[in-house]
């Protein structure tokens, strides 16, 4: 099933009342990411209260397209995923986000802000 935002952006009640509680915490989680801020799936995952499910975030986000912000998350090492990186690393420039060889060096906020 595609996740799908509704006319405001947001994840709309109906489809949040179709994710099982677990996708929905992640989606939760996604959503409150700030422009500029850079996490992991694992960081999601343990956020959601889920720690260890962390494949099960990219699953979500490789379904959402574009109505989460899959940009903001990327591998705990630092590594953007193979999946559409330039794209990646394009909307993460346009945040702040530094970024050398596909691994994020610095963002304004989040697990690899330099400065937090």
């Amino acid at each position: 099933m595609a996740i799908q935002p509704d006319e405001s952006g947001a994840m709309s009640s109906r489809y949040e009342d179709t994710l099982d509680p677990m996708r929905l915490a992640f989606v939760q989680v996604i959503e409150a990411l700030r422009p500029g801020e850079v996490t992991s799936y694992a960081e999601v995952a343990a956020k959601a209260g889920y720690p260890r499910r962390h494949r099960a975030v990219g699953q979500l986000l490789g379904q959402s397209f574009d109505a989460l912000p899959w940009w903001r998350v990327i591998y705990s090492s630092g590594h953007l995923p193979p999946v559409n990186p330039g794209l990646q690393e394009e909307r993460l420039q346009a945040e702040g986000v530094l970024i050398e060889r596909l691994k994020v060096v610095d963002a304004p906020h989040g697990m690899f802000s330099q400065a937090e």
